[in-house]
């Protein structure tokens, strides 16, 4: 019975194609790929492996960080301009009002210019995220599972987690990557993220205070407008609209050439700081839109880019985590799930 059962038994001889086996990056594990197979993950560390990988450029990595300097540079002049500018250009106003009016004036200044400095000088020059360092290369030293969906980072040489994102500008991986911004000259990331956010909020408080102090202030020494023929149009409709237009910008522009130094820069502060208002308004609402759904602006994308077929969970928890409020308070706050449909007959 012995001699039957064992030659009954089949045993197969295969030779193994060199070109399908490799060496998984993460563990040094040696592994039998599919035929023709660009990408593929470790069964041991889940370290993921592309084979299909672009040779990483850096000659340019001088040249972003030169305009993001000029950019930086170039806001942080125009950030001065407005705050010393606007001080000069109402000082004589606010206390012409009320001694009173004035003081506030000074403190609510202060308080804005110094937040909008500080959390803008966060955002630009402090590290928009690390991403945690993991053992890898050795499969005595990374256990099962320990680089699970691990990617290679070529730019930097080592291992990518799956919440970060390479930025070629910064030259590093930056974890939770949302975007690269010029404006400040760094990344937006997990570490200065929240900065960013707030400055966003100080900026856009700072542009209507002075929207509106310059326009209240510059009223009150515009020149006197004079209509040359405004009272004597003749027509009707679109022809008269556009005669009375005319009339009215041209004697805005007759009365704004008598302005004094003082009056320009009030027009100035008021145009830039409208034109401020309205970006960082929309910026600032993309912003809290992607985290109240618990995204960022690159997960944004990658999930359009699937399909989306990963559903994070919306909800105003997603805000007040992003600020560091206590979960406890998560239990009182409206939810929003993507919950399927019912159709009822």
């Amino acid at each position: 019975m012995a001699e039957s059962a064992e030659s009954s038994k089949d045993y197969f001889v295969t030779t193994v194609n060199e070109d399908r086996a490799t060496i998984c990056w993460g563990c040094g594990l040696r592994l039998l790929l599919p035929t023709h197979a660009p990408v593929f993950k470790c069964g041991w560390c889940g370290a993921i492996t592309s084979q299909n990988v672009n040779k990483p450029e850096t000659k340019c990595l001088w040249g972003r960080r030169w305009q993001d300097r000029c950019f930086v540079t170039i806001l942080s002049v125009f950030m001065l301009f407005l705050i010393c500018g606007g001080v000069w250009a109402v000082h004589w106003f606010v206390f012409s009002v009320s001694y009173t009016f004035g003081i506030f004036h000074y403190i609510l200044t202060a308080i804005l210019a110094a937040t909008t400095v500080s959390t803008f000088s966060l955002s630009a020059f402090r590290c928009a995220g690390t991403p945690p360092t993991v053992l890898w290369g050795s499969y005595p030293v990374v256990g099962k599972g320990d680089l699970e969906n691990y990617t290679f980072c070529h730019y930097c040489v080592k291992p990518k987690s799956p919440r970060a994102h390479h930025c070629r500008s910064c030259g590093t991986c930056v974890l939770d990557m949302d975007h690269h911004c010029p404006f400040i000259g760094n990344c937006v990331g997990a570490a200065n993220h929240r900065h960013f956010i707030a400055f966003l909020f100080s900026a856009v408080f700072s542009t209507i205070y002075i929207s509106f102090l310059s326009a209240y202030a510059g009223l009150h020494i515009w020149p006197p407008v004079k209509y040359r023929s405004l009272g004597h149009l003749n027509g009707s409709g679109r022809d008269l609209a556009i005669r009375a237009f005319k009339e009215v910008m041209l004697a805005l522009v007759s009365s704004a050439v008598q302005l004094s130094a003082r009056g320009l820069i009030l027009v100035y502060l008021f145009v830039s700081s409208v034109s401020l208002q309205i970006g960082l308004s929309v910026l600032l609402w993309q912003q809290l839109c992607y985290i109240y759904e618990g995204k960022t602006y690159l997960s944004h994308l990658s999930s359009q880019g699937s399909g989306g077929d990963h559903i994070e969970e919306k909800g105003c928890q997603n805000i007040f985590r992003f600020f560091g409020c206590p979960y406890s308070i998560f239990r009182y706050l409206p939810t929003l799930r993507n919950s399927p449909k019912r159709h009822t007959k």
